[in-house]
């Protein structure tokens, strides 16, 4: 009976587990996409119902001198003179099948509006965080390896302007700066990189400063952990312990600041569009708002709720790589 023990094949234990880990896993991700459908549904319902608080959107479209008739017309011919349930449940079943409907004011399939401007914003969206990461990652990581010092205390600094500072002030300023008094870049415009400066570094500003700031943090905190002192001790230098043994470490609340950014860089893009006269979604929102194009307001602000959704979706899922703990305990 023992040769026969000895003889049979070795089995893998951790097979149950690992099985058990991916269904939970996959169970998460379920959970959590049937949580954004949900986020999603009700964003939709409050921006039809909140759109239509605005006023008759007929009444901008005509003449002040139309007739009555001729605003029964147009009411009629917009779907406008159905019911409110009517017109939510055409709303639903368009967006199943992923129609926002036309605009009201340019006559065109909505879808088709917000793929023209979409670009431009997403440009200006990724200059802002590539302004962001380049300058916060190196400022966090200095000021929290040289904690109480000159430079930690001027990151600092810089960091309290930026996150005090409206955008919209830091957009003008720059303008008056750089096109008005020193005539290097163009006050607003589209289409080459001198155009995408000024809007980039604006909308990146209140970004630089959150990242930064909570990177030193993060890292102060790692850099006092038993697994740093051993490095140290092996007698790696402190810039080499800091990027091999610290940040990844100090990377996880960082990861999901900067995946919040993503979003607020795409929001806020709506006060550096109308600064800078950016042609983009933004832009674009703020004149439906003011026509009230119902249609196009409903589908500019799900647009950007669908951004912060993806966004922290993905950032969530991320943390399986970033921190086994995270990976094991779901």
């Amino acid at each position: 009976m023992s040769a026969l023990t000895l003889d049979k094949p070795p089995t893998r234990a951790d097979t149950p587990t690992r099985r058990t880990d991916r269904t939970g896993l996959l169970l998460g991700v379920a959970k959590r996409l049937l949580t954004a459908l949900f986020v999603l549904l009700c964003t939709a319902t409050v921006a039809f119902f909140l759109v239509r608080l605005s006023g008759d959107p007929v009444k901008i479209l005509l003449p002040p001198d139309a007739t009555a008739e001729q605003e029964q017309v147009l009411r009629h011919s917009l779907g406008l003179d159905q019911s409110l349930i009517s017109q939510y449940l055409d709303y639903l079943w368009g967006l199943l099948h992923l129609d926002f409907g036309d605009s009201l004011v340019y006559g065109q399939p909505v879808s088709e509006i917000l793929a023209d401007r979409l670009p431009a914003t997403i440009e200006l969206a990724a200059a802002a965080l590539a302004v962001t990461l380049v300058i916060a990652i190196p400022a966090g990581i200095v000021a929290g390896m040289r904690r109480g010092r000159g430079t930690d205390n001027t990151v600092m600094t810089g960091v309290l302007l930026g996150q005090s500072t409206p955008p919209f002030w830091v957009g003008i300023l720059l303008i008056l700066v750089f096109a008005v008094w020193l005539r290097a870049l163009p006050a607003s415009g589209y289409g080459t990189f001198a155009n995408l400066v000024l809007p980039a570094v604006t909308l990146a500003v209140y970004s630089v400063a959150v990242v930064a700031r909570l990177l030193r943090s993060s890292l102060i905190d790692v850099l006092s952990c038993d697994h740093i002192r051993s490095a140290r001790a092996k007698g790696f230098g402190p810039l080499q312990v800091v990027l091999r043994h610290g940040l990844r470490n100090a990377s996880l609340p960082v990861v999901t600041v900067v995946g919040l950014e993503v979003g607020n860089l795409l929001g806020g893009a709506i006060l550096t569009e109308r600064v800078f006269s950016w042609p983009g979604v933004g832009q674009l929102t703020v004149e439906a708002i003011s026509n009230r194009d119902f249609p196009l307001v409903q589908a500019t602000v799900l647009f950007f709720a669908a951004t912060f959704v993806v966004v922290n979706l993905l950032v969530d899922l991320s943390y399986s790589f970033l921190d086994p703990r995270v990976r094991t305990s779901r």
